[in-house]
């Protein structure tokens, strides 16, 4: 099944088709059902993960998922477990689709705000791991959008309270790191909490990472992971940023006492490597030249769309550049319609040259809105003309969005269900 659903649109040129096909490359790598099938295997009463083997003879196994990939996981550890499974309870941002699972309790919340369902939900996740014994072997699956979905707040704060903060964090600029290492301290889930929560029992956590870096404490704010960050470094990024903390609330300290964390394994599982492999060599297969420039890539979206062009004006022709990361967008005077893929592909648009393109995307399949991402090349300046749009008003409203509906140039994948950061295809014909 093709992860992009409007290829046929899409796919004018040949330069659009062969971009189009190496993001569905990228796509079908970080696809967790597969993944899980390929990597996790279960027999014999072993469960073989990530080079290391776990003997669960007589054990009960439960499985607690969380993020964008949770559901997706869900099922795939249905399949591999059957009947051992004694348990589970999944929280997602999006709803299951075909058959309802039958051991794993199903949560959908809400994402990018948090709201009183995810409230809801964390507890029930927290009731559910208070009742492990230390003989119980929990299978985390963590992912992207665990941040928003764990909301459990101190006293004093409501669901409006951290929408607030985290709207007013991401105007003014700030990463995913300094976002949520200020979350981690306003919910009892996040910064090791469900780790704590599953404590004495054994647990591995899988983690699909969706941050430049890569590193596990940032992803979904670390539900499973000893954090380091504290309190006062929560409270002096509220000052970096000239953000105010509700008067009624406190922050939370995370749990610092390492004997919570000693039966504690988390893996990556998934990252922005994966997507970005399978890119390169459907790029090479392509008969393409092929560099991966940057697996990290930050800053404000419109900035980072002029320095792919850029560097894409400097390579010879037959040329694929491949980036992962993740970029900002700060918004001033007017909130406008859109997500930071489109806004780099717009701000890119106005440097390419009639034989370059850039397609960035989403990994998650939503870029803010039910676009993945959009094409930026010669057609779409061309379907803008035939429209009478110009590309310099759009972005200064920050109305890419709009911009790409109107020309028709957006990338549609629905949710994929998985999400590794932010990808960029350069491609020079």
């Amino acid at each position: 099944m093709k992860r992009i659903q409007n290829v046929r649109a899409l796919a004018t040129t040949d330069a659009r088709r062969d971009a189009l096909a190496i993001a569905e490359a990228g796509y079908v790598a970080i696809d967790v059902g597969v993944a899980i099938e390929h990597r996790v295997r279960f027999a014999h009463e072993e469960l073989h993960i990530a080079e290391k083997v776990y003997r669960l003879y007589g054990r009960r196994i439960y499985f607690v998922g969380v993020g964008k990939c949770a559901l997706t996981a869900a099922r795939a550890v249905e399949k591999l477990l059957g009947d051992r499974l004694a348990g589970g309870i999944a929280l997602d941002v999006s709803p299951l689709t075909g058959h309802p699972l039958s051991k794993i309790e199903t949560y959908v919340g809400t994402h990018p705000l948090p709201s009183e369902t995810n409230k809801v939900a964390t507890e029930r996740i927290i009731e559910f791991l208070s009742g492990r014994r230390e003989d119980d072997f929990v299978i985390f699956f963590i992912s992207g959008g665990g941040s928003t979905l764990l909301f459990l707040p101190p006293s004093g704060m409501t669901n409006t309270d951290e929408s607030k903060l985290f709207r007013e964090l991401t105007a003014r600029g700030a990463p995913i790191q300094d976002l949520n290492t200020v979350r981690k301290h306003i919910s009892r889930a996040r910064g090791g909490g469900l780790a704590f929560a599953a404590y004495p029992s054994e647990v591995i956590s899988l983690i699909v990472s969706d941050v430049p870096s890569g590193d596990l404490t940032v992803v979904a704010s670390g539900p499973t992971v000893l954090d380091s960050s504290t309190v006062e470094d929560a409270r002096k990024l509220l000052a970096k940023y000239d953000v105010a903390f509700p008067t009624s609330a406190s922050f939370i300290e995370t749990q610092k006492d390492e004997k919570y964390f000693k039966r504690v394994t988390n893996t990556l599982f998934l990252s922005n490597q994966d997507a970005l492999s399978a890119m390169h060599d459907e790029a090479v297969r392509l008969e393409y030249d092929v560099t991966i420039v940057n697996d990290r890539f930050t800053g404000e979206a419109r900035s980072v769309g002029r320095i792919v062009a850029e560097k894409l004006h400097d390579s010879p022709a037959n040329t694929v550049l491949l980036y992962a990361g993740e970029s900002t967008v700060t918004v001033s005077g007017t909130s406008g319609a859109g997500g930071r893929n489109q806004e780099l592909a717009l701000s890119a648009l106005q440097y390419l040259n009639p034989d370059e393109l850039i397609l960035p995307l989403a990994s998650d399949g939503h870029d803010n809105t039910a676009h993945a991402g959009a094409i930026a090349d010669a057609t779409t300046r061309a379907n803008a003309r035939v429209h009478h749009i110009s590309a310099d008003e759009y972005m200064n409203a920050h109305r890419s969005y709009d911009f790409f509906t109107t020309t028709g140039d957006a990338l549609v994948t629905g949710y994929t269900g998985s999400n590794v950061s932010d990808l960029i295809i350069a491609l020079k014909k």
